[in-house]
């Protein structure tokens, strides 16, 4: 599922309109996102500008920060901060392939 999807169907689960939505989500020089930016990024025009932008979608939507990175093709700051041997590296994407082709 795309990023946008899973923000639009989280959204509307919890009844918020995107307006409402986009007043909870602050940037990071303060100040909410425009409803427009969330509309964007809904539909999968833009993506988040940042991960703590990321992370207070999660946050708001109840969706695991996980997935959201996923998403967008990141890994966590902790697992980014990981000094692995290629070894343990592939050994890791192999078992996640696994895992998630089920």
């Amino acid at each position: 599922m795309p990023l946008g999807e899973t923000i639009s169907a989280a959204r509307k689960k919890l009844g918020y309109s995107q307006k409402e939505l986009a007043e909870k989500l602050m940037k990071d020089e303060g100040g909410a996102i425009s409803a427009q930016y969330l509309n964007d990024i809904e539909h999968d025009r833009r993506q988040p500008s940042s991960e703590s932008l990321l992370r207070r979608l999660a946050e708001v939507l109840e969706i695991p920060i996980e997935v959201l990175l996923y998403q967008v093709g990141q890994l966590p700051a902790d697992v980014r901060g990981q000094n692995a041997s290629p070894e343990r590296i592939q050994a890791a994407y192999q078992a996640f392939r696994r895992n998630i082709e089920g």
